[in-house]
């Protein structure tokens, strides 16, 4: 089964977080931050969306930064996916 998401939203599947620092540090789960790292895996077409059109910048395979509290979580076939409309997406990091 495939999500399609409509206009302006974009189907995203998060990143896992660190379990170590850069020091090698080991991070207990209650330590660890969410993340806000996400790879697109769907995008909508875009178009008039509250009377202004929009125009799709993210493209399949892209790695964004998102907002922290952003988008719907959905669980579909056994994996994670989160749901956010492209103006919650802060950056695209490469």
């Amino acid at each position: 089964m495939n999500i399609k998401p409509l206009a302006d939203r974009v189907v995203v599947q998060m990143q896992e977080a660190e379990e170590t620092t850069k020091s090698g540090i080991i991070l207990s789960a209650a330590s660890q931050e969410k993340p806000s790292v996400a790879k697109v895996v769907a995008v909508g077409k875009g178009g008039v969306v509250d009377g202004h059109e929009v125009v799709m910048e993210l493209k399949v395979g892209d790695k964004v930064l998102l907002s922290k509290y952003a988008g719907t979580e959905v669980k579909l076939d056994g994996q994670e996916y989160t749901i956010v409309r492209q103006s919650d997406v802060l950056a695209i990091v490469e």
